[in-house]
This record gives C-alpha cells, sequence and structure tokens, in this order.
C-alpha cells in the first residue's frame, strides 16, 4: 500500500458515522495512527530483509526493528448500478512497515532507517528529516490527520507526496 500511515489512521475507522461542522455534515468517527510509516519500493524490495528504523520528534526517541509485511495497491472493480463501489488488493512487489509512535505533531522529524540485505550485510543506514504533512481527508470541517509516511529505495529515504482522499 502506498499510504500505510494513511491506511493505518482510516483502516481504524468504525463504520458508524458522527455529526460534526456547520450544517451538521457526517465525519467518520475514526481515530488517528501515531506513527511513521514506510514503502520500501518494489525495485529495492529484494534487497531488504530486515528493517529498523529510529524517528525523534520534539526531544523524543523511538527505535525498533520492525515488521516487513509486503504491500499492495488497490485495483478498481467498478461500480454496480445501485452505486455500490468496491475494489480489492493486488501484491505490487513492495514492502511496508510501521513505527508506532507515543504522540506525532507538525514538528520536524527526523527517521533513520538501517537493516540488512538477505545475505546479512549491512543496508546503507539511510536519513530524513522532515515535516509529517496535515491532511484533510474528510474536509477541514472534519480535523486534519498528519502523515509521517516514508518510501525507502536504494537512493535513500523520501517524503511520500500528500494525498487528500482516504485510500483503501
Amino acid at each position: 500500500m502506498h499510504k500505510p500511515g494513511m491506511l493505518v489512521a482510516l483502516g481504524m475507522a468504525a463504520v458508524c458515522l458522527s455529526a460534526c461542522g456547520p450544517g451538521g455534515s457526517a465525519c467518520p468517527a475514526i481515530a488517528q495512527a501515531t506513527s511513521v510509516a514506510v514503502t520500501v519500493t518494489a525495485g529495492y524490495s529484494s534487497q531488504v530483509q530486515t528493517l529498523h528504523l529510529r524517528a525523534c520528534q520534539d526531544g523524543t526517541c523511538k527505535e525498533s526493528r520492525v515488521e516487513l509485511r509486503p504491500g499492495s495497491s488497490s485495483v478498481d472493480q467498478g461500480c454496480t448500478k445501485e452505486g455500490a463501489c468496491s475494489a480489492t488488493a493486488s501484491p505490487d512487489g513492495t514492502k511496508v512497515a510501521t513505527l508506532m509512535l507515543e504522540a506525532l505533531t507538525e514538528s520536524p522529524m527526523t527517521v533513520t532507517a538501517s537493516g540488512t540485505a538477505p545475505d546479512g550485510t549491512a543496508l546503507a543506514v539511510r536519513t530524513l528529516e522532515f515535516r509529517p504533512q496535515a491532511l484533510y481527508p474528510f474536509g477541514e470541517q472534519c480535523g486534519k490527520f498528519l502523515s509521517a509516511s516514508l518510501t525507502l529505495d536504494g537512493d535513500g529515504l523520501h517524503q511520500q507526496p500528500a494525498s487528500q482522499k482516504p485510500r483503501g
């Protein structure tokens, strides 16, 4: 999944909706996952056996070896006459990992990725300083979500571009 941080947040969504904002517009009753999400690109994933992340923000650091899971892309399956739409997940060769945090703010953050290759050799240590991005996937009346979503490839860590639309 290309936006695992966003998907984790949206995956925690309850089906029920609550009224909020002017005019009582419906907002999903969901909680945001405070995490750093990393997608290892398809072209680099075969070179990564283990991954260790360290994230520092506002004077607090958290680090851990993270579980690498197979990534996927959403494939649109269309909509029915009644307006019900569906999609399915299709493996895309990426690997995804999530480092859960105690808190996530819009302050600058430094993330360092290290790990091992399948043959046991150390991967190059990659570090990125960035600011988590504020997203309003359900409109500003429903509040913002913070995204700390990164991509790891052979050239290093990169911040994923923000997406305002929920995925999944």
